[in-house]
């Protein structure tokens, strides 16, 4: 099997993209070939050029253009891409583009807590405000629709009603850091 180059899209810190890359950096199914932000300031940027990957910026008027993204993505030979906290809607022209190969991760067990605004810190805040007695994150395919693509994979905590917001954050980190390399692997296998 030939390996599948990854693009990764971000709009933050980029912790998952950086273990996403250093996981796949000795694997023969895939491996993080570009790099792509709507932010020019977004720490994953210097996280990519640090591990030597290609970056990019793509601005919010370029992301809605197939001629400025699909030659990029073609450029990099890129046949699978993952979001990693990537804040803006996919357009419809690169879910088409790549059909049941855009995945997406959200810190909550979706249905809960997703959609327009639910993000980040955001959503460990809502957790903490309801109540709930466990977190987790949830893998899942990208559609129009934010946050409401078929699930692929979740996985849990438990959160106690003395954590903060930033301890819910905290757990529901480790859980990404754990998992999301994997199943973004045996996705890939299924291509």
């Amino acid at each position: 099997m030939e390996r599948v180059n990854i693009a990764v899209f971000a709009s933050g810190s980029g912790t998952n993209c950086e273990n996403l890359i250093k996981f796949f950096e000795h694997r023969d199914t895939a491996r993080v070939a570009l790099v792509v932000s709507n932010k020019a300031e977004a720490r994953v940027l210097e996280r990519a050029t640090r591990l030597g990957v290609p970056s990019v910026v793509v601005t919010k008027a370029e992301l809605q253009s197939p001629e400025a993204v699909m030659p990029l993505l073609e450029k990099h030979h890129v046949g699978f891409i993952v979001l990693a906290g990537f804040l803006p809607l996919v357009p419809n022209y690169l879910i088409e583009a790549f059909p049941q190969r855009i995945v997406n991760i959200h810190p909550s067990l979706l249905p809960k807590y997703g959609g327009k605004g639910m993000w980040g810190h955001h959503v460990h805040e809502a957790v903490k405000a309801a109540g709930e007695r466990e977190t987790g994150m949830t893998v899942h395919y990208v559609t129009p629709q934010c946050d409401e693509g078929d699930i692929i994979a979740q996985f849990r905590v438990a959160i106690s009603p003395d954590d903060t917001a930033d301890d819910i954050a905290a757990k529901e980190h480790v859980l990404e850091m754990e998992h999301f390399p994997q199943v973004v692997e045996q996705l890939i296998a299924k291509v």
